[in-house]
């Protein structure tokens, strides 16, 4: 995890008056100790690898607020639960392509699609404040293979 977004994080929590605790350490390490997006549960799984001692409430007060920070990005991709995007720091502009097979998440960028949504916005007499594109998608591995290598996390991504 990158230095500055941690102290970010602790000056964040300082400002609004919380504490360090163990807890919050384990779920904010978890949070950044990939780059692939996961749910609330996912991180809870991923902080008690960390520090058994985490709770669900815990890691579901913490969420709001590395969002609110601004280092997590808290993701509708139309399901029943939101994803958080951890690569939202490096990534600001990338899209998301979900598979309808296996729920996988891909994240593109694609400077089309920037100069696309200004050509959209200003014809229409527009200036896009913000966006978010997602593609739903069939994988075409599996249909014509039968099997998806993409695939590696299987369950409800």
């Amino acid at each position: 995890m990158d230095a500055a977004v941690r102290e970010r994080i602790y000056e964040f929590l300082a400002k609004e008056g919380l504490r360090r605790t163990t807890q919050r350490d384990a779920i904010i390490g978890a949070a950044f100790s990939t780059t692939e997006h996961y749910t609330a549960e996912d991180l809870l799984v991923m902080a008690r690898k960390i520090d058994p001692t985490v709770s669900r409430a815990t890691v579901y007060r913490t969420l709001p607020l590395l969002v609110e920070c601004g280092v997590l990005k808290e993701m509708d991709f139309g399901r029943d639960f939101k994803f958080y995007d951890p690569n939202y720091l490096e990534h600001p502009n990338h899209n998301h392509l979900i598979c309808v097979d296996c729920n996988k998440i891909v994240e593109f960028e694609d400077v089309h699609i920037d100069t696309l949504e200004t050509c959209i916005s200003k014809r229409l007499g527009f200036t896009a404040e913000k966006k978010t594109i997602r593609i739903e998608a069939r994988c075409d591995e599996l249909r014509e293979k039968g099997s998806c290598t993409r695939n590696n996390r299987g369950g409800r991504r």
